[in-house]
Formats: C-alpha cells, structure tokens, sequence
C-alpha cells in the first residue's frame, strides 16, 4: 500500500536556513483553491481510450515510429481515417 506523501517537502529546519522565494519556486509550489489541491499536467481527455495489446507486422511500427515521439495517436489518427473511409462506402 502506498503511503501518502506530503504536499511540500521541507529539507530545512533553521528559518534562517529557508530557501529563497525566487521564481522557479513559485512554479514549483502546489496551487490551492481554498482547500483544494489544483492538480497539475494534463487536463482529462473528453475521449477514453482502451489499452489493449495487438501485434503488427515489425514494419509498420517502424515506419510510424521512425517519425518520432507522438507515433501511437498518428497510428491511431490513421485508423480512425481508415474507419471513417470505410464507412462513407
């Protein structure tokens, strides 16, 4: 079971000790909103996604990943305009 962590971690113990209040700090430092805790990164997608495990043939993955980072949602871009192809037949 994972244990809670605490929200700031504090490495010092003397006030004179403190770190400075610079701006990396603040764009470090958890946001609250009231009470709540504003997550950061990544908003919910409106659109889920299913993980699954499917095999290709070796040069198809390669051709989509040798494009670089982002090579599942341009396999998936590509499917879905394979499907919407499909279906105005």
């Amino acid at each position: 079971m994972k244990g809670k962590k605490r929200v700031t971690a504090t490495t010092w113990t003397d006030p004179d000790d403190a770190p400075e209040l610079n701006d990396e700090f603040f764009e470090r430092a958890d946001e609250y909103d009231g009470q709540k805790l504003i997550k950061r990164g990544r908003p919910p997608s409106t659109s889920t996604k299913i993980s699954t495990t499917i095999r290709f043939d070796a040069e198809i993955v390669a051709a989509f990943r040798a494009d670089g980072p982002g090579w599942q949602s341009r396999m998936n871009d590509a499917l879905r305009e394979w499907l919407s192809q499909r279906r105005a037949n």
